[in-house]
């Protein structure tokens, strides 16, 4: 596999002959003339959702921080700490690692408005700690020293250093699952209980800006969701029983990962949260992504808190016909 080039004057590759990856582009974004549909349609989404993060009020919440509970406190700092760590891995990841290999002009121009988006996020999880922490350098050292997150945090990079040091067409699908498992998965217990202490009326400027955060995060999981959806129909000699094997067994790991880790931060100590609800949250949210992509469901649970889903959504969001292929 071959990182694709730049400028291909040579190239003749007919806009229906375009892929996923494995394709042969000119390197010119023709976007009156695109293949992938749903990829332009995710483009003007994200465009229509844009927004900063300085224009969140956080005043209340400095104060509103200043009164937490110490476990409260201590979950606040362990879920900013691992927020950080994942918008830096994935801004890196998608314009390093992902977009190179990727040979459709029309996802390539996502790619790097989700790349943005993430740099975004991780100004957005700045202008919080900043303005609100006491212990800005610790939160932001908490991935050297915290165990607990640097197993998650290892576990969450080691697919995409594999296809790093072994690019191949199995690693870029299996890459695109693991995409797929940290936007839709991997941020959901620590958004959990940012939601919950919005509940009780505590910390909402946070809360506002994990809405903008997720709202993106959604059309990440959209676009991973359909790229892994056309590859299937572009390619589906790669879809073998051994990588279905394994892609159930990633799920799996990242179910009992971020239980664990939900687990952790909480500490028993934040009303509404149990450990038995965090974990079956995870999995409710496991077999949702695992269906979107033609999958068999792992766990068949109930939504154990569907008042976070109601909590979490933009009552001027703009209406989308965009759909899941």
């Amino acid at each position: 596999m071959q990182r694709k080039k730049i400028y291909n004057p040579d190239s003749q590759e007919k806009t229906s002959e375009r892929k996923i990856f494995g394709g042969n582009p000119t390197g010119i974004f023709e976007l009156n003339d695109i293949k992938y549909q749903w990829a332009y349609n995710l483009w003007e989404m994200m465009l229509n959702n844009s927004w900063y993060p300085k224009e969140v009020d956080m005043t209340r919440d400095v104060n509103d921080y200043k009164h937490l509970t110490d476990p409260e406190k201590s979950a606040y700092d362990k879920v900013l700490a691992q927020l950080i760590f994942m918008d830096s891995l994935q801004t890196n990841n998608i314009m390093d690692n992902l977009n190179p290999f990727i040979t459709a002009p029309e996802i390539n121009l996502v790619l790097v408005r989700q790349a943005f988006e993430e740099a975004l996020h991780s100004q957005s999880y700045a202008v919080m700690v900043d303005s609100i922490s006491t212990n800005s350098k610790e939160i932001y050292e908490l991935w050297r020293r915290d165990m607990q997150l640097k197993t998650k945090n290892n576990a969450i990079a080691k697919v995409y250093e594999e296809l790093s040091s072994n690019p191949t067409d199995t690693n870029i699908v299996k890459a695109m699952f693991a995409n797929q498992i940290l936007e839709g998965i991997y941020f959901y217990s620590g958004f959990a209980y940012l939601y919950t202490l919005a509940r009780s009326d505590k910390m909402l400027g946070t809360a506002q800006m994990i809405r903008f955060i997720q709202r993106d995060e959604v059309t990440h999981l959209l676009l991973f969701q359909n790229m892994i959806n056309a590859t299937k129909n572009e390619r589906p000699e790669l879809f073998t029983k051994a990588l279905e094997e394994e892609v159930y067994q990633m799920f799996r790991d990242a179910v009992e990962l971020e239980s664990k880790w939900g687990a952790y931060i909480t500490q028993g100590q934040i009303l509404g949260l149990t450990d038995n609800i965090i974990e079956q949250y995870i999995m409710h949210l496991a077999d949702k992504r695992l269906h979107a992509v033609g999958m068999k469901k792992l766990y068949n649970v109930e939504h154990p808190i569907k008042w976070v889903d109601n909590f979490s959504q933009f009552n001027d969001q703009k209406p989308t016909s965009l759909k899941v292929m």
